[in-house]
Order: structure tokens, then C-alpha cells, then sequence
């Protein structure tokens, strides 16, 4: 590879870690060709990007941000690939779901909304992340729970003070 097309990489890499709010750093290294494809179909059915890069040009990326990225440069070492995903939890998920066939890939690193995980243990938390979407309609069941509790409580009430009215009406007439 020459200069000119590592600057390109670099400037790529950049961007799309500059654009990236959530990525992975996994080691996909003894994996056959057939089984790298396999992982990258599914990476792509679940909308991640996968990318294969060398961890030079991933560091001075990573550096070309600005950002910091304790830990995560630390665990560039050996074969890795980058996920880049929408979701926090989608990469992890799909690792795990691959692993059950193979014994790779392992999780070197993530970022996820400024967050880093450090380590393949951290597969099975990260797989427990909710989406944005799934958070979010957990915050409108919760601010809906109330105002069902006090109308049910109303229409319930209605009927029970209505018979009570009407008791107290028929022990007047007697």
C-alpha cells in the first residue's frame, strides 16, 4: 500500500469514526474466507458496516479525531476488524449469535455514545444495551402508566359513587 492510499484509508476511517457513535473492535483473525463472509452477511442483514484495516491506520484515525480513546488504542493489536453500527447492542448480538458456531470473533474493544468497553466479557452487557427506540417506548409506557392509573381509578369510581347514591336515595324513600 502506498502513502497516497494510507492517507485516503486514514481520511476514510477518520470520517466515519468521526461520524460513528457507536463502533467495534473485534479479532476475526483464523477464521476460514467462508466464515469471514458468513460474518459479513449477517453484520450486513443486521446494518453494520464491517471493515478490515491495519492498526496503524486505525490509530492515527482514531487520533485524527480529537476524541479520546482511552483503552481502545491500547487493544489494537493483532488482526481487527471494525463494526460500525447504529445501535449499541446490534454488534454485540451478532457476535454472539456467530459464536455459536465458531470461537470467534472476540470483542478487543468498543465505543458506544462515548462509553468504552475494553475485553471479550463485555459481550454479553453490551448484547443487553436497549436501542434508542426501545428506551424510548419504555419512557412513554412509564408516562402513560400513571394517567391509565387515575382513569380507571375515575371510571371506577363513577360506578361505585353512583351506587352509593342510589343507596342512600333508596334508604330515604323507606
Amino acid at each position: 500500500m502506498d502513502k497516497a492510499a494510507k492517507q485516503d484509508t486514514i481520511s476514510r476511517l477518520t470520517e466515519k469514526f468521526n461520524q460513528a457513535s457507536n463502533f467495534y473492535l473485534a479479532d476475526t483473525s483464523n477464521l476460514t474466507v467462508e466464515d469471514v463472509n458468513r460474518l459479513r452477511r449477517l453484520c450486513h442483514k443486521q446494518g453494520i458496516e464491517m471493515r478490515v484495516a491495519k492498526n496503524t491506520l486505525i490509530r492515527k484515525a482514531l487520533e485524527a479525531t480529537g476524541k479520546e480513546y482511552d483503552g481502545i488504542i491500547e487493544a489494537l493489536h493483532g488482526p481487527t476488524s471494525i463494526m460500525f453500527s447504529e445501535s449499541g447492542s446490534v454488534p454485540a448480538k451478532v457476535i454472539k449469535e456467530f459464536r455459536k458456531s465458531n470461537e470467534k470473533p472476540k470483542l478487543k474493544a468498543a465505543y458506544i455514545d462515548s462509553a468504552i468497553y475494553i475485553g471479550d466479557q463485555s459481550v454479553e452487557e453490551l448484547a443487553r444495551l436497549k436501542s434508542k427506540q426501545e428506551l424510548i417506548g419504555d419512557i412513554i409506557g412509564l408516562l402513560q402508566s400513571p394517567a391509565k392509573n387515575i382513569i380507571s381509578a375515575l371510571q371506577s369510581g363513577g360506578s361505585k359513587l353512583a351506587g352509593v347514591l342510589k343507596t342512600l336515595e333508596e334508604r330515604k324513600e323507606n
